[in-house]
C-alpha cells in the first residue's frame, strides 16, 4: 500500500491535472471561463502619471520646472510613478525611419530611446528630491517600497514590444507608444489612478492647435465621456493614442483615466491626485454591447 501511495504522489508531481490541459487557448468559450471575480492589484496605492514629451518636456525649463515643483510637493502625500513621453525627437527619428522604409518594429525600438532620454533627464532634475530612474524589468514590483522610502520612481513610457510591435492599422508608426505604455503598466499593477499631463484643457473634437484662433471657442469639449462612445465617434485626431480606448474597454482594474492641463495649471496635479474632476475623464463603459 505504501508503495502504491508513493507511486500516486509521484504521478501528482509529474502530471498536472488542469482544465486547460490539451486546450488550444483560442476558444472564446474557454477563455471566458478564465475571467476572475476580482484581480489582485500589486500596487493599489500607486498613481501613474505620464508627462507629455512634445507637450511639456520639449518646452524646456519654463514649462517643466513648475510641474516638477508640484510633483515634489505631491509625492509626500501620494505615491507616484512618473512615466515619460518621447516628443519631437521621437517624431524626428520616426520620420527618418519611415523615409528609409523601416518596419514598425524597428521604429518602435528607435522611438523608445527618446522616451528613455527624457526619463534620464527627469531623474537627474529630481535626484535631490528622491527621483530615481527604473527600468521595465527588475524594479516594478518594488514601486510601493520606493514610494514609502520617499523616492519618486521614474520610467520611460514606450512599452517593450520592440521588434514584436503590432503592425500599424494605418501607415507604419508604432501604434503602442508612451500613452499606451502608461496605460498597460497602470492596468497590470492595479494602480489607483492614471493621469496624463498634457498642455490642453483635455479632450476636444479636434486638436485646438490646428484650428484658427477665431474657431477655438466653438470646438466641442468633452468633460467626461466613455471609451465606447469615443470609439464610436471615430474622431480623426485624439489627445491620447487610439489603442488606449480599446485597452480601457477591456481593462480589469482601471475604470477610468484622466487628462489634465499641467502646463497652464500645475496645481491640477494636486487636484487630480485628490480625486477631483479636472480636465477630461474617459471611463470604461460597463454596459454590455448590444
Amino acid at each position: 500500500m505504501a508503495k502504491l501511495i508513493k507511486e500516486e504522489e509521484a504521478k501528482g508531481r509529474l502530471h498536472i491535472d488542469t482544465p486547460l490541459m490539451g486546450e488550444s487557448l483560442v476558444s472564446k468559450k474557454l477563455l471566458a471561463t478564465t475571467e476572475a471575480e476580482s484581480y489582485f492589484r500589486v500596487h493599489p496605492d500607486i498613481n501613474v502619471m505620464k508627462i507629455g514629451g512634445q507637450s511639456i518636456m520639449d518646452r524646456g525649463a519654463k514649462a517643466l520646472f513648475p510641474i516638477l515643483d508640484a510633483l515634489v510637493e505631491a509625492k509626500d502625500k501620494h505615491k507616484i510613478l512618473l512615466m515619460t513621453g518621447g516628443g519631437t525627437r521621437a517624431r524626428h527619428v520616426y520620420n527618418i525611419g519611415v523615409d528609409l522604409g523601416m518596419p514598425t518594429g524597428v521604429l518602435s525600438k528607435l522611438g523608445d530611446k527618446v522616451s528613455w532620454q527624457n526619463a534620464e533627464m527627469l531623474s537627474i532634475l529630481l535626484a535631490k528630491h528622491g527621483g530615481v530612474k527604473i527600468g521595465h524589468g527588475d524594479h516594478l514590483e518594488q514601486l510601493t517600497m520606493f514610494c514609502r522610502l520617499g523616492y519618486l520612481p521614474i520610467t520611460f513610457g514606450v512599452p517593450p514590444y520592440g521588434f514584436f510591435e503590432h503592425p500599424a492599422e494605418f501607415g507604419s508608426i508604432p501604434p503602442h507608444r508612451t500613452d499606451c505604455g502608461a496605460f498597460l503598466l497602470a492596468e497590470n499593477i492595479g494602480a489607483r489612478s492614471l493621469i496624463y499631463l498634457k498642455d490642453e484643457k483635455g479632450l476636444f473634437e479636434t486638436d485646438p492647435k490646428k484650428v484658427d484662433e477665431a474657431k477655438k471657442g466653438s470646438l466641442k469639449y468633452f468633460d467626461r465621456i466613455s471609451a465606447r462612445e469615443l470609439i464610436e465617434l471615430d474622431l480623426d485626431d485624439l489627445i491620447i493614442e487610439r489603442p488606449v480606448l480599446d485597452f480601457l474597454q477591456r481593462s480589469k482594474c482601471l475604470k477610468q483615466l484622466q487628462i489634465i492641463d499641467a502646463l497652464s495649471h500645475p496645481e491640477h496635479i494636486h487636484a487630480a491626485l485628490a480625486g477631483e474632476h479636472v480636465g477630461t475623464i474617459i471611463y470604461k463603459d460597463e454596459k454590455k454591447a448590444e
